[in-house]
């Protein structure tokens, strides 16, 4: 049995695309792909392809998008939304070469035209602005100190002149503690032309997306150019997503997820702890079944009448699943068998379309392609002054080397020391696995730090880049509400290069990390408020009593004033019996 590899798949779905996007001047086109991972996990891989002109009527590309990007003067935008970690070891290589997915968080880089540093600065702003007010994302908060300028990691994705290159500038800003919901996925679906409401894109629903264990959204704008000279710019959207088939299942016999019953689960007998009241779990040991009402909520609502009319080639659903798992589909579909585990599908107008897939035992996995390279990024060192960080790069080639670049983007407050920058393997510093460096170093309160390192990893081998850095102090008004929880650090960004052409032909995020500084007592403040009130209360207090309060002797508190009483009312009463005999007359 033949075994296609992602690679080979990809090809694949991207000619059919490509043709259609040469074939009219301005089109749409989308597809979905569905593919059978380890662990019963489902890849599913949403594409949608849109071209049109800054002078067109906008029939297919979104008039909004247009406008920000003419006025910015944007020549080419790429913007990300990802949620969760792409699990390289247990998936293989990652979905489109990675080229969709961006760190965690929003990505957002793009080739603003300019005459000078100052203008790109001015633009790019205002691209921001827009982009935040489009998207519902916190974009406007990419400031000068989220903000660099890679110089070896990314190439125009479209077509340029070299003209209008020597005008271009790139800049690139990360936002890793933004929270990707479903305020983002609205707006994205606004941007297809069937609104979500026909087509493939009718099965995106926020419960379902953002439930996953990994997703990506991507929005990719760049102009393309025919071999006649005519031009167009095309937008590629993507949404990527990683759903686990047992968690979805189980939401139609309760929402709220709960864990099987031990009698429901396949234990391993072999351990030694094994009996009835514990259980070691094995996973991967029967394919469930599924199909795509019950993994997301509905159907297919038939295919977008705006769409490009199938051909040969071009296609809607496409499964990838092994070759003796059978497959049933909705009536009205044509299926086109490309190989033994693509499986295509064309979709009709008006009838919904729906996937179902039996259950399969024992468990039969497809072949993973491993890629380019495995990242992982930690922190090292402990204390509130210092610390570092450590790269492991490791090549699972056993036959070739892997040339790449290493891109980190540092805020201004990790202060890194380039003279401790060192790469190791097996605990030996090599002096060839460095090639080269570009270091921009970080300016308080106006830029972050900026690292490119060209590195060499020769096959089979394992590389350990260190590095150190100082912890700045800021002020107390810089602190975000939880700042005991620590600050989020953009994850690294990897671009395999080309041999030959030493351009970038995949990308890898590592993860982002949290980074802990010197943090104040924020109720300090409180305490001393309570304190300093305290004792003014106590001192306005003694102070105005001496100063109000007549002091007299005790003997005058309790007998002068009785027997001052007293006295007035034998007084009042003897003169009260006066005038009453007085008024009486005499007798003889």
């Amino acid at each position: 049995m033949r075994l296609l590899s992602w690679p080979s798949i990809t090809q694949l779905l991207l000619a059919p695309l490509a043709v259609a996007s040469a074939s009219d001047y301005n089109d749409y086109s989308e597809n979905l792909l569905l593919k059978s991972l380890p662990g019963n996990s489902i890849l599913a891989s949403f594409r949608f392809v849109s071209n049109g002109t800054f002078d067109s009527h906008h029939s297919v590309f979104p008039r909004s998008l247009a406008q920000i990007l003419q006025q910015s003067q944007t020549k080419e935008l790429h913007l990300k939304f990802t949620l969760g970690r792409w699990d390289a070891e247990q998936w293989g290589r990652q979905v489109w070469d990675g080229r969709t997915a961006g760190g965690t968080g929003v990505e957002l880089w793009a080739w603003v035209e300019a005459a000078d540093d100052s203008e790109a600065d001015a633009r790019w702003t205002t691209l921001n602005n827009a982009l935040s007010g489009l998207f519902c994302a916190s974009l406007n908060f990419i400031d000068s100190t989220r903000t660099i300028r890679p110089v070896m990691s990314f190439q125009p994705a479209g077509h340029h002149s070299p003209e209008r290159l020597e005008r271009l500038h790139l800049l690139h800003g990360t936002l890793p503690r933004e929270p990707v919901c479903t305020e983002n996925l609205t707006p994205f679906l606004k941007l297809l032309p069937c609104k979500g409401k026909a087509g493939i894109s009718s099965l995106l629903d926020g419960h379902r997306l953002f439930d996953a264990q990994w997703q990506s959204m991507s929005i990719d704008v760049k102009p393309v150019c025919e071999e006649s000279g005519k031009c167009q710019l095309q937008m590629e959207q993507t949404v990527d997503m990683v759903l686990d088939v047992e968690r979805s299942l189980g939401k139609k016999d309760s929402p709220v997820p709960k864990p099987p019953p031990i009698e429901q689960l396949s234990c391993d007998q072999e351990k030694p702890y094994a009996g009835g009241d514990s259980c070691f779990p094995l996973s991967g040991v029967t394919d469930l079944p599924w199909s795509l009402s019950e993994m997301f909520g509905r159907p297919v609502r038939g295919s977008c009448p705006l769409a490009v009319v199938p051909t040969e080639e071009a296609t809607h659903v496409c499964v990838n699943i092994a070759e003796k798992r059978s497959i049933f589909v909705s009536q009205g579909s044509e299926e086109r068998k490309r190989s033994p585990e693509l499986r295509c599908f064309t979709l009709h107008e008006n009838l919904d379309f729906d996937i179902v897939l039996p259950e399969l035992s024992p468990s039969t996995n497809l072949l993973l392609t491993p890629p380019p390279v495995y990242a992982s990024r930690s922190l090292t060192g402990h204390g509130q002054e210092r610390g570092g960080i450590q790269a492991v790069l490791n090549n699972p080639s056993s036959n070739s080397t892997v040339e790449f670049v290493y891109l980190e983007s540092l805020p201004w407050f990790m202060k890194p020391y380039l003279h401790t920058l060192s790469a190791t393997i097996s605990g030996k510093d090599d002096g060839n696995i460095i090639q080269d460096i570009y270091y921009r170093p970080a300016l308080d309160r106006k830029r972050g730090t900026q690292l490119e390192v060209r590195l060499r990893v020769p096959p089979g081998e394992t590389v350990l880049l260190n590095y150190e850095f100082d912890k700045a102090v800021l002020r107390y008004t810089e602190y975000p509400p939880d700042a005991n929880r620590g600050f989020d650090i953009a994850p690294a960004i990897i671009s395999i290069l080309d041999s030959s052409s030493q351009k970038s032909t995949f990308s890898i995020r590592t993860t982002s990390l949290l980074l802990s500084l010197p943090t104040p007592d924020f109720s300090m403040p409180y305490n001393v408020i309570i304190l300093t009130s305290t004792v003014m209360a106590l001192a306005f207090g003694s102070i105005f009593n001496i100063l109000v309060r007549r002091f007299v002797g005790a003997d005058e508190v309790i007998g002068g004033s009785l027997v001052s009483k007293i006295r007035g009312h034998v007084m009042a009463f003897v003169a009260k019996k006066r005038r009453a005999g007085g008024d009486k007359p005499k007798t003889e």
